[in-house]
């Protein structure tokens, strides 16, 4: 079976190399901390060697799957050009409302509506996908689809 590449700006994998470093330093703490709750004898009813047990295990299993994503990821540069891609910009004008909002098209992982981050596979971000400026586009999300312009794509 042929690998699945997960796409993802070229911040994005920064991010997740940060945060793999950030979990590297915690590490040796989180080891103290076990066997400083092992030394403290009988383990069936230790809560504190319990809790730092699972403790490391989320942080090993975090570090695994962030070095999954690192392994298995597509960094997509976005081309200069007019089409909308992973990693650009997009201003949008919503038909209904007129209301306008610019968002950053980004890898799954990466997705943040907060920070106006959207995912290309997200109904939004698929719809939009290789679309350019003055596309009206239709978009099919679970609550009903919606139509939108789109009124600027830039890096």
């Amino acid at each position: 079976m042929e690998p699945v590449f997960n796409k993802m700006t070229p911040a994005g994998y920064q991010a997740i190399e940060q945060e793999i470093k950030d979990l590297k330093q915690q590490r040796p703490q989180k080891i103290k901390n076990l066997a400083a709750a092992a030394a403290l004898g009988d383990r069936s009813e230790n809560a504190e060697y319990t809790t730092s047990k699972q403790e490391l295990g989320r942080l090993n299993g975090r570090l695994r799957f962030l070095t999954k994503q690192l392994q298995y990821a597509d960094v997509v540069e976005p081309a200069d050009n007019d089409k909308l891609d992973i990693g650009k910009f997009v201003t949008l004008e919503f038909l209904d409302d007129h209301d306008q909002i610019t968002y950053q098209m980004v890898g799954k992982q990466e997705a943040n509506l907060e920070q106006n981050k959207i995912s290309f596979a997200s109904p939004i971000g698929a719809a939009l996908n290789n679309h350019i400026v003055n596309d009206v586009v239709t978009v099919e999300s679970p609550a009903g689809s919606y139509q939108v312009k789109i009124i600027n794509v830039h890096i």
